[in-house]
């Protein structure tokens, strides 16, 4: 960062990354107007509902948060650790929850990404000499993004979007 400015600039660029991956959608888009009687639908051949698997993006974002913040983390069993039981069915008000909760999640990891004082290739305390902060973020933006697309294209599929959307 040997430019002037340089710093906020790679800061301004993680966080439009983590907010929507620049061309991707985001959770809010790929959610938005979701019929709440198919959170619990499940498309053929795919174990899991489109509420596992926004719940699976929530657990593994809510994972990252803690692994670069918590002195005292420890990592989840896996997969019971990032994913509901198989038979776990969803109310509206878990469904709004499970959406509550990763906006509320990512944006500590935003607030984190955009504090002066959080060096982002500072090496993560809990990752043993392994990861900076800053790849911490793209994981969990590149994670986000990959499930995000799971379920607009699972939404395609099953034709659960509002037929006033332009593609």
């Amino acid at each position: 960062m040997n430019q002037p400015g340089g710093d906020k600039e790679i800061r301004r660029q993680l966080v439009s990354t983590l907010e929507s991956g620049h061309n991707h959608m985001s959770l809010a888009q790929a959610t938005k107007a979701f019929p709440v009687s198919a959170i619990n639908s499940r498309l053929p051949r795919v174990p899991y509902s489109f509420w596992h698997l926004v719940e699976h993006i929530r657990l593994t974002q809510k994972d990252m948060l803690d692994y670069m913040t918590s002195t005292s983390y420890e990592e989840p069993p896996f997969p019971a650790g990032y994913w509901p039981e198989k038979s776990a069915r969803a109310t509206s008000a878990q469904w709004r929850q499970s959406l509550a909760r990763f906006h509320q999640d990512l944006k500590a990891v935003i607030d984190l990404v955009r504090d002066p004082a959080c060096d982002l290739f500072t090496v993560v305390p809990n990752s043993g000499g392994k990861h900076t902060f800053f790849r911490c973020c793209l994981v969990i933006a590149d994670h986000n993004s990959y499930h995000i697309g799971e379920l607009g294209i699972g939404r395609q599929v099953a034709g659960l979007w509002p037929k006033s959307r332009r593609d």
